[in-house]
Formats: C-alpha cells, sequence, structure tokens
C-alpha cells in the first residue's frame, strides 16, 4: 500500500490521502482520510466520521484526542468535503452499506500500515449511525471503543413520518425517484450559529458544510431508513459504546437562546430511546446545554461534553 499522504488544508501537521475507491452510476468516487500524529507512539488512535451536509474540520476535537497520546484521523466520505467531486450529487448514496468500503480502507491504513492496535471509533449525527452498522457488521479486533455524538437514529418531526405506511412511501418513491430532492424547510439557524462568519466561534469552508444544507434526495433518505430499521431490530457492537447528546431539543423561530444551547436538528428523546440498541455496554450522557454536535457547543457545555469522554475513556477503554 502506498503512502500518498499531503499536507492538509488544516495545517502541517496534519495531512490527507486520497482514497480510491470503485466508480459509480457518476463515475470517480473517493474518500479522503486527514490525520495527525501522535508526539509520542502509543498504539492508540481515533478515527471520526462527520454527519450528514458536513466534513472533517474537527482540529480542535483532535488536538483533545492528541492530548490524550491518540493519533488522530478524520475521514471524509465518499461526495463529502475534500472528496466531493464537481460531477457528483453531493452527500449521495443509494446504501448505506456503501461506506463500509471507505472505512474498510481507513481502518486497514490505520491498523495494518500505520500499526495501531487500539482504535476508537468516532461518528456524528449519520456518521454515527454509519461507524455503528460498520462496527456491528465488521467487528474488528482493534476497535477499542465507540463514542457516538448525537447519532441519527429515527426519524425526527410528527410520528406519522415513521408509521409504517409513512415506510413504504419512502422506500418506494426512494427505489424509483432516488435522485428527486426531498422537499423541506432549512432555517440556516444551526449552520449561522457555528461559523464564525456568522455567530459562531468555528472556521469551516462553507461549500462543504453550506449554512443552508445540501439538498436530501429520496434515494439517500430510503438508505437512511432502512439503516434506522437494522439499527433499531438491534446491533451487538463488541466494544463499550458512549453515546452524547444535548438535554433537550429545541424548535427556535429566530436566532435566539435556544439555537445555541440545545439540538435544533435531531430528537434527542430518539436519541437516548435507541441508544441501548447499539450494543450491549452503553453509556449514555445528556450535556445541558449542547448543540447538535456536541464539540461544537459554547465553551461551558463542551468542556462538560468532554469530561463524559474523558471519563468513560478512563473507565471502560483504557482497561480494555
Amino acid at each position: 500500500m502506498s503512502d500518498t499522504r499531503t499536507v492538509d488544508i488544516l495545517g502541517a501537521p496534519w495531512t490527507a490521502e486520497t482514497i480510491p475507491l470503485a466508480d459509480d452510476f457518476e463515475g470517480e468516487v473517493v474518500a479522503t482520510l486527514v490525520h495527525r500524529p501522535a508526539a509520542e507512539p502509543t498504539g492508540a488512535a481515533t478515527l471520526h466520521v462527520h454527519g450528514f451536509s458536513d466534513y472533517f474540520f474537527h482540529a480542535a476535537y483532535g488536538e483533545w484526542w492528541l492530548e490524550r497520546d491518540h493519533a488522530m484521523y478524520g475521514l471524509d466520505l465518499r461526495k463529502y468535503g475534500r472528496s466531493l467531486r464537481p460531477h457528483q450529487s453531493a452527500t449521495y448514496v443509494a446504501d448505506l452499506t456503501d461506506y463500509f468500503a471507505e472505512l474498510d480502507a481507513a481502518w486497514e491504513r490505520i491498523t495494518g500500515r500505520d500499526g495501531h492496535r487500539r482504535v476508537v471509533l468516532s461518528g456524528h449525527s449519520t456518521g454515527g449511525l454509519v461507524v455503528a452498522l460498520w462496527a456491528d457488521d465488521r467487528r474488528p479486533p482493534e476497535l477499542a471503543g465507540l463514542v457516538l455524538n448525537s447519532p441519527w437514529l429515527d426519524l425526527q418531526g410528527k410520528a406519522w413520518m415513521r408509521t409504517p405506511v409513512a415506510n413504504r412511501v419512502i422506500d418506494q418513491a426512494g427505489r424509483r425517484r432516488p435522485l428527486q430532492v426531498f422537499p423541506r424547510d432549512v432555517s440556516g439557524y444551526y449552520g449561522r450559529s457555528l461559523h464564525r462568519d456568522h455567530q459562531g466561534e468555528w472556521d469551516f469552508d462553507l461549500r462543504w458544510k453550506p449554512v443552508d444544507s445540501f439538498p436530501v434526495r429520496l434515494g439517500w433518505l430510503r438508505a437512511v431508513r432502512r439503516g434506522h430499521a437494522r439499527l433499531q431490530a438491534g446491533l451487538d457492537v463488541p466494544a463499550p459504546v458512549l453515546v452524547l447528546s444535548s438535554d433537550r431539543s429545541g424548535h427556535p423561530t429566530g436566532m435566539d437562546e435556544e439555537v445555541f444551547s440545545t439540538d435544533i436538528v435531531l430528537d434527542v428523546e430518539q436519541i437516548r430511546r435507541w441508544s441501548v440498541a447499539v450494543g450491549r455496554h452503553v453509556t449514555y450522557a445528556a450535556v445541558p446545554g449542547a448543540v447538535h454536535d456536541v464539540v461544537l457547543s459554547r465553551a461551558e457545555p463542551r468542556a462538560r461534553a468532554y469530561d463524559e469522554i474523558d471519563r468513560w475513556l478512563r473507565t471502560y477503554v483504557r482497561r480494555a
């Protein structure tokens, strides 16, 4: 396996390498593995997978793991961020298991090429659903723990949207018209609350994480609902699992305090309900004042989230 790492957009010592994947119906497909080594090799690493309309820009999250002697990796999935190509429909896949190819390739580089023997797998939102499904299916021996940051475990919204009839409608429409855009209202409040050019503190590329999000396509939504069904039937991830979320969801009508102190993207009650379906050893922590991506919250809830990760890491993972 050749090593083609180059300096990443985050700046040295962060590097990035392109992972070629099999072509799909739109042509060339790649993923991108971002990496920063620990100061002293310990055999431990963390791999993070982003959510929908997102990519890996979480240098501060990586630095937290680096301070705990974990080499840090971030994976931009196909058609996201560094991996998005001009000919592609951004974010689109027809099956969440399509992502297993880049996770397999990244894992082989992290464990086989780079020699890490204990790897914590981390996923946010849709990425949390994807990594849970992958960990359950692959069960790699190096998997030391799984951190799910506000994982998307069910379809938010009114109850009728989760009925068997609604699921069949999504399934049939997604099969027949996979690239059709699903109509939805996007306020842009969440993106504006995060980006430093608006009302947040974080710097990210608005081409890759637009304030108003990318469109949701019916085939992709069908894939997500099938992933939800598989998870809700019960997974058996063979490693300690930590699930983090805000303590409540919000429904703001403007850029008010609720935007900055609740999850305005997902329903945290659904996260709480379905977190126990991930495995036999699950720790759930609600973080008061956190937003959807808990590690991008304001300073106080962000510190609480890191305290929860640190406590879980010291209690369950370091002893594993």
